[in-house]
């Protein structure tokens, strides 16, 4: 599939899929009986928000699903909540999944392809107070579950995300402790997170193909632009170190069946995952600047920072959220290209509440996207993060994510100038040479 020269490098096929991604917790509301709803019981959300009604799908997400056709999308990625399915270890509701299909179905029926994404960082209480994936039976209680959706939603959906970013749940729950179960510096703890998470990946797209002739499975992946601080061999290590073990661990995986230096000493060999994937979701979204060093500022934030003058969305409680970088999708569209699968750029955004880079990333990153598409790698859709605010995990409501702004009191959507400007993409199939030179600026450094 390649780009058109109707514009330089800049049209999109007309197959292309433009998306937004969305994922149950976030967006659905209530207290479905997961790890995340007792997190936030325990009051350890930084912000000190709750979720609430988030933005109200469980009961009623379809005019936001107008919006989405207003908007000209193609497709659109959810996911399902496995507290809602399987509230109990073995005990199915059948209401949760009956609502499921008329979601899925009330976005088929918008002209829309869905993807559904199967764990995005939530599960139930019960497997939580198992052990999660680090208990030795997670694959297979996974993939019972995901069993069980293919059975009941494959009549409405037939690309299925197996995860969601598992770099991240591993190294946020098992290294930072800032997602459930807050465990710190526990390195083994996160590599054996990491290969039970692959193994239970390999497991369930066994029994998803089983179950669903036509099924494509993959899971996606959260790519972060490291970059040195300095070009001294600390830093330059450092930054190595980082790219391998968080950037590149499903590939590894997915290639090897084994994850490198130090995380291969730590966990079990996945064999079976090699090849495990129809196609690879990147969610790409900012770079971090990493200097080595001693002393208590490095042992709290481990080297990682974000200059003050790059450019940069919305901070978060405590810390910047990162330099906004556009072109992260080269080197992550590059790097996963080596399985010779499909890309998905599923994830792509910034924090802005008043819609002041957003703009700039949303034109720079497709731009690319598209010269990417022209220099024959295989990219097969772009999906925004996201269509409205959604409660952003600890940082609850202060990070803004939406084309729609969101009031959660409320629930009142107020469309922001970034809304119209990505209709205008996809309507022209592409960036024009007008849009790219109105956006080719950088814009003003520092947050706000």
């Amino acid at each position: 599939m390649r780009a058109s020269l109707t514009s330089i490098m800049l049209t999109f096929p007309p197959d292309f899929l433009w998306g937004v991604s969305t994922s149950a917790y976030q967006f659905e509301g209530g207290e479905p009986p997961n790890q995340w709803s007792e997190w936030e019981r325990q009051g350890r959300i930084r912000s000190g928000d709750s979720h609430g009604l988030a933005c109200d799908w469980w009961k009623s997400m379809e005019a936001d699903l107008d919006r989405c056709r207003e908007l000209g999308l193609t497709s659109m990625r959810i996911s399902v909540e496995w507290a809602r399915i399987e509230p109990e270890q073995g005990r199915w509701d059948r209401a949760a999944i009956e609502r499921y299909v008329e979601i899925l179905s009330a976005i088929r029926k918008r002209g829309m392809r869905p993807f559904v994404t199967l764990h995005h960082f939530t599960h139930p209480l019960w497997f939580e107070k198992q052990g999660a994936f680090l208990q030795q039976n997670s694959p297979e209680l996974f993939a019972t579950f995901a069993e069980f959706c293919v059975q009941h939603l494959g009549s409405v959906c037939n690309d299925w995300l197996t995860f969601n970013e598992p770099n991240v749940y591993a190294v946020f729950g098992y290294i930072f402790g800032e997602f459930p179960p807050a465990h710190l510096h526990s390195v083994r703890d996160c590599a054996v997170v990491l290969a039970h998470m692959h193994r239970a990946h390999a497991l369930a797209y066994d029994r998803i193909h089983r179950a669903q002739e036509k099924a494509t499975v993959g899971l996606t992946v959260n790519w972060i632009d490291f970059k040195p601080a300095t070009n001294s061999p600390s830093d330059r290590l450092l930054t190595f170190s980082y790219d391998a073990v968080f950037n590149r661990s499903t590939l590894q995986l997915l290639n090897s069946g084994s994850l490198q230096f130090p995380f291969g000493a730590l966990a079990p060999d996945v064999p079976e995952a090699v090849d495990k994937a129809d196609f690879i979701g990147l969610n790409i979204y900012n770079r971090l600047h990493v200097r080595s060093g001693w002393g208590q500022d490095f042992l709290s934030t481990g080297g990682i920072f974000t200059p003050s003058h790059v450019p940069q969305g919305d901070p978060g409680v405590l810390l910047p959220y990162g330099e906004a970088c556009p072109e992260a999708v080269i080197p992550a569209v590059k790097e996963y290209a080596r399985l010779g699968k499909p890309i998905y750029i599923f994830e792509n955004g910034v924090p802005d509440r008043s819609d002041r880079i957003r703009p700039w990333v949303l034109v720079q990153s497709i731009h690319h996207v598209a010269k990417l598409l022209y220099s024959g790698y295989d990219l097969r859709g772009y999906f925004h993060w996201s269509l409205i605010d959604n409660f952003e995990w600890n940082e609850g409501w202060k990070l803004r994510f939406g084309l729609y702004e969101l009031d959660p009191v409320t629930q009142v959507r107020t469309a922001r100038p970034s809304a119209a400007l990505y209709k205008q993409i996809i309507r022209n199939q592409g960036v024009s040479d007008e849009l790219l030179g109105s956006f080719s600026e950088q814009p003003a450094t520092g947050s706000v």
